[in-house]
C-alpha cells in the first residue's frame, strides 16, 4: 500500500528530500509526485503518482494524453504536464549512442526500475560498435515472476538491426540470486540469439543498489 504524504516525516517528503539530497536520491514515485504537485480529494498525490507509473510502464514510457486522463486524479492540465516532461526528457537525454564497454554499463539506464513492486524484463539493443540503439520493457510480471518468450525479446532488436542485446530484470524482493526460471530463460535467449545472429551479451538481475551478472559469474 502506498504511503500518504502526511504519513512521511517532513524532511523525507519528495520536495524537501529533493532540496536536501538532490534529484538523484528520489525514486520514480517521488519524482512523479513532485511533477503532479498535489493529489485530489480522496486520492493522495503518492497514490496518484503510483497509478501514473503503472500506466507509463504499460505504455513503455509513452502514455497518451487519453491514457493519462483515465487515471483518477489526473485531469487535462496534469496529463499535459506529464506528457511535456516526458517528451522534453526524451529530446534532451538520449541513451541512444551510449557506448557500452562492459554489460553493467547499462545499469544507469535501468536502475530506476529497481524499486518496482513487479518484475520488469528489459531488453537493450546494441549495434556493432556496442552502442545503445534502444532499450525497452518487454514484459511486466507478478511480484516475483515475469513471463517472457524469446520471440517477444527479439522482436524489436530484429527491427533495430541489433548486433547484440543485454537483458535485465529487477527482483522486487531485493534478493539477487537467480531462480531456475532465470537460468532457463537465459539459456533459451542465448540459443535463440545464436540462431538469429544477435548475441546475448549478458543477463543482469538488479535491485536499487546491487546487481548480478550472468557474464561476470561465467554463465554466459
Amino acid at each position: 500500500m502506498t504511503k500518504k504524504i502526511s504519513d512521511i516525516p517532513k524532511l523525507d517528503r519528495p520536495r524537501e528530500k529533493l532540496q536536501h539530497k538532490g534529484s538523484e536520491a528520489l525514486s520514480d514515485l517521488e519524482l512523479m509526485a513532485i511533477l503532479l504537485g498535489r493529489g485530489v480529494e480522496g486520492h493522495d498525490v503518492l497514490s496518484v503518482a503510483n497509478r501514473v507509473l503503472k500506466v507509463m510502464d504499460a505504455a513503455n514510457g509513452r502514455p497518451t494524453l487519453d491514457e493519462l486522463q483515465e487515471i483518477e486524479g489526473v485531469g487535462p492540465a496534469k496529463a499535459s504536464l506529464i506528457a511535456a516532461a516526458l517528451e522534453f526528457a526524451r529530446r534532451r537525454i538520449r541513451p541512444e549512442g551510449l557506448k557500452i564497454s562492459f554489460p553493467p554499463d547499462v545499469l544507469p539506464l535501468i536502475r530506476h526500475y529497481g524499486d518496482r513492486k513487479q518484475e520488469h524484463f528489459i531488453c537493450i539493443s546494441l549495434n556493432g560498435a556496442n552502442e545503445v540503439v534502444a532499450h525497452r520493457v518487454v514484459s511486466v510480471g507478478l511480484v516475483n515472476k515475469t513471463q517472457v518468450h524469446p520471440r517477444e525479446v527479439f522482436a524489436d532488436p530484429i527491427t533495430d538491426r541489433a548486433s547484440a542485446i543485454i537483458v535485465a530484470h529487477n527482483h522486487p524482493s531485493g534478493e539477487l540470486k537467480p531462480s531456475k526460471e532465470d537460468f532457463d530463460i537465459t539459456k533459451q535467449l542465448k540459443a535463440a540469439g545464436e540462431t538469429l545472429g544477435i548475441k546475448l551479451l549478458d543477463h543482469i538481475i538488479f535491485n536499487q543498489k546491487e546487481y548480478y551478472s550472468f557474464l561476470e559469474k561465467g554463465i554466459l
